[in-house]
């Protein structure tokens, strides 16, 4: 049997299938081989008892695309939900969401809620004037005043959207806006360190509205994500306006950064690109720098968890329990000589 992972909580995969949703364990072998599941994976399961509707996963399907953090796969879009305030607008925040989903090659949303605070034209012009010239979607909203919500509703048309952001923006409350029967918990924004504070505990694919076939992954809020996983000079292809301003040049030098260096046509067209993006990217290239150092310095190679044998895929015992298993095998040749 076929399903599609909607929630994993503790070590339980929650799956929805044609005969209705199974509570999940994970076949030992995927344990061994530390398979990443992730909620949106199509799976097929195995030992399957219709009665207490319970299983074991037993194949992660091919994915169309993913995302690491959170770990999601096999989804449309991601609306990256930010507050014009409190919290205050992150830009750096923003823009690495927004270069991640650039990375995985998956299409994203601008939403900034709290959009019925008032005195924040300032902040809404420069969303504008940075955002829009990049082709990215804006969509202003407020869950408390239900404005903006019948558009948004329209970019969640048959689609499963990821919706991601940090704590305290309002993603549980555009939920609620959209459908008020989810009764999604919410809480206010700590007015002591005037951030959100986590209500989402979970990934989880939340049915939104059966007519538009709209579906939500609700995430945790989350602010740790870095740049620890690529090469300083992969960076700038991830920042739309450079990609523009490279159309009509190169540089003097292949490998240069945008940093210092002279002949640099990104420093002759800073201009052309928002402050708050240029500061972003320097931060970008320092992340990717320290990771450059890291594996330059230290072996980062990794064993498989798995081998196979006369075709079949079977879980390698670890490296440690094989030192163990060599040593007790050369004892006993020795007592056979």
């Amino acid at each position: 049997m076929k399903g599609q992972i909607f929630k994993i909580h503790s070590d339980f995969y929650y799956v929805n299938t044609e005969n209705g949703v199974f509570e999940c364990k994970l076949r030992e072998i995927l344990k061994k081989q530390k398979t990443s599941v992730f909620v949106g994976d199509f799976v097929e399961l195995e030992q399957i008892n219709e009665e207490s509707k319970q299983a074991f996963v037993a194949k992660i399907c091919r994915r169309d695309n993913y995302i690491p953090r959170p770990k999601v796969a096999n989804v449309n879009q991601v609306v990256i939900v930010s507050a014009l305030k409190e919290p205050d607008l992150d830009f750096e925040q923003l823009n690495r969401y927004l270069c991640f989903c650039e990375y995985y090659k998956l299409s994203p949303v601008l939403c900034f809620n709290k959009d019925d605070i008032q005195g924040e034209e300032e902040i809404i012009a420069e969303v504008k004037a940075t955002y829009l010239p990049l082709g990215y979607k804006i969509l202003f909203t407020s869950a408390l005043e239900k404005r903006g919500i019948k558009e948004f509703k329209q970019i969640l048309n048959n689609k499963i959207t990821v919706l991601c952001g940090q704590s305290g923006v309002g993603k549980s409350s555009l939920i609620n806006a959209i459908n008020p029967e989810l009764n999604i918990k919410t809480k206010s924004v700590s007015e002591k360190t005037e951030k959100g504070t986590h209500t989402t505990r979970h990934c989880e694919i939340i049915k939104i509205d059966d007519a538009l076939n709209a579906s939500i992954v609700d995430t945790p809020g989350f602010s740790h994500l870095r740049f620890d996983f690529l090469m300083p000079s992969e960076v700038s292809g991830l920042f739309r306006e450079f990609v523009q301003i490279k159309e009509h040049g190169d540089c003097k030098f292949s490998d240069c950064l945008h940093e210092n260096e002279t002949g640099c046509i990104i420093k002759e067209n800073i201009d052309k690109i928002a402050s708050s993006r240029y500061k972003s990217y320097l931060q970008f290239v320092k992340e990717a720098k320290d990771y450059k150092k890291q594996i330059t310095y230290s072996g980062r190679k990794t064993e498989s968890g798995s081998k196979f044998i006369n075709d079949k895929e079977v879980a390698k015992i670890s490296s440690k329990k094989r030192v163990i298993s060599r040593r007790k095998n050369n004892q006993n040749i020795d007592k056979e000589l």
